[in-house]
């Protein structure tokens, strides 16, 4: 078979959450431990690092895996979902894993595979981690797909976990509140291996620091040693005054993911850099700096208030969730000074919760209601009621392609459309 129908076999064969919801999920870690017995444990063949959280992961992740490319590891990094390309999610400094290589996985395991019938995502996982130890990296950074302790990447053995925040999400799997979800991101806190936690919250603290004593793992919470004093988007450069609690006064950073989130990231991604200086990684600041001031060229991170294109200016965002959104609406408003007009083509997946979601967004936009080729998407007519009754200047439109065309048709030169709500809509869109 060509990789088209392999790769058309996967997604028919094996159940997609991301595609199809709460059917794709395989309780456990049964199967990821009988595909890595198969292949012979190659996750224990390279250092990792484990990142979990309900916002930011993403790109914490490949900020750390920036700076370790800086630094002159090989990195492997795995991610999900992917936007464009199904190989996005594994790569090896910033190089997408090939077709030959998918093909040979495939080639090599289908038949067992096909025995025990696992996940897409549990597939995935074995995928990369056998990818990583074939190609023979010095260290993976591994973000988890879903709440951590019963996610297939929590089979590994990392230097470093990291925790970037916790809202309310997944949580007919997760748990109803944050101290619950907590619990289950906690599920990646191993004995004696350090763990970064992003953001303070009353209701979180206490679970991270229970579970952290419960297994003697050393906890540091990013807010006590990282203070960040000031911060501007600047030559597309998020710069900021970042004081080392207790080490140094307040100095200028730059990072080059400009969203507003990216304030809570770029403190997490320091303080995990510098527990990789205390386990012995050859990591300077020098390295740490390149690593942040060039995260999409060195990693191929993308969706991340990333602008697209100009005149209008055209920027995609995928987060989709309350926690997240807060944070994009609050960005959104920021902006109305600069730009005559803000339109915003948005679409959301049925577990998002979009009538408190959209009830975020600002007031004043014009709204483009669309839905992904999903069976997740929320029905864009839904959507449409909902910013109805919110009092919104509202439209809906069946496809995305029908949607963006119509923002692109109104808008004028000075005037910004903004993508969001889901990343499938931000992937049509990039696509």
């Amino acid at each position: 078979m060509t990789y088209e129908q392999i790769l058309d076999d996967i997604f028919n064969r094996f159940p997609v959450y991301q595609q199809v919801g709460a059917v794709a999920l395989k309780p456990g870690l049964g199967n990821i431990m009988a595909i890595d017995e198969r292949l012979g444990h190659p996750h224990r063949k390279f250092r990792t690092i484990h990142v979990a959280g309900t916002n930011g992961k993403g790109s914490v992740s490949h900020s750390l895996s920036a700076i370790l490319q800086s630094a002159g590891y090989v990195t492997g990094l795995f991610t999900s979902p992917h936007l464009v390309d199904f190989r996005e999610r594994i790569r090896i400094d910033g190089c997408m894993i090939t077709k030959e290589d998918v093909m040979g996985f495939m080639d090599r395991n289908d038949m067992f595979l096909n025995s025990i019938s696992p996940s897409f995502f549990e597939i995935t996982t074995a995928m990369a981690f056998d990818y990583f130890e074939r190609v023979g990296v010095d260290v993976a950074v591994v973000e988890v797909g879903l709440g951590g302790r019963l996610d297939s990447t929590n089979i590994i053995s990392p230097d470093l976990c990291v925790i970037t925040n916790i809202g309310l999400e997944h949580t007919q799997y997760l748990g109803d509140t944050l101290a619950k979800i907590a619990a289950e991101k906690a599920g990646i806190i191993k004995p004696g291996v350090p763990v970064v936690i992003g953001e303070r919250h009353p209701e979180t603290d206490p679970v991270f620091i229970a579970k952290a004593a419960e297994v003697g793992a050393p906890i540091i919470f990013a807010e006590d040693v990282m203070k960040m004093h000031s911060f501007e988007v600047k030559d597309d450069m998020l710069v900021a005054q970042v004081e080392h609690v207790g080490r140094q006064p307040a100095t200028e950073r730059k990072f080059s993911l400009t969203g507003l989130c990216q304030t809570h990231n770029m403190l997490t991604v320091l303080a995990a850099a510098e527990q990789l200086k205390k386990l012995d990684y050859d990591v300077t600041d020098l390295d740490v700096r390149k690593g942040m001031a060039d995260v999409q060229g060195l990693t191929g991170l993308q969706g991340r208030w990333q602008k697209i294109s100009s005149r209008p200016d055209v920027i995609v965002d995928t987060g989709h969730n309350a926690h997240g959104v807060r944070l994009l609406a609050r960005q959104l408003d920021e902006q109305f000074s600069n730009y005559l007009h803000i339109h915003v083509v948005w679409g959301m997946c049925n577990d998002k919760e979009p009538e408190k979601v959209i009830s975020l967004l600002p007031k004043d936009a014009r709204y483009y209601f669309t839905q992904a080729s999903v069976k997740r998407a929320t029905p864009a007519a839904e959507l449409y009621e909902i910013g109805l009754g919110l009092g919104l200047n509202c439209h809906f439109y069946p496809t995305v392609a029908q949607a963006m065309n119509r923002a692109l048709r109104n808008a004028q030169p000075g005037d910004l459309i903004f993508v969001g709500g889901s990343n499938f809509v931000v992937a049509e869109v990039l696509g």
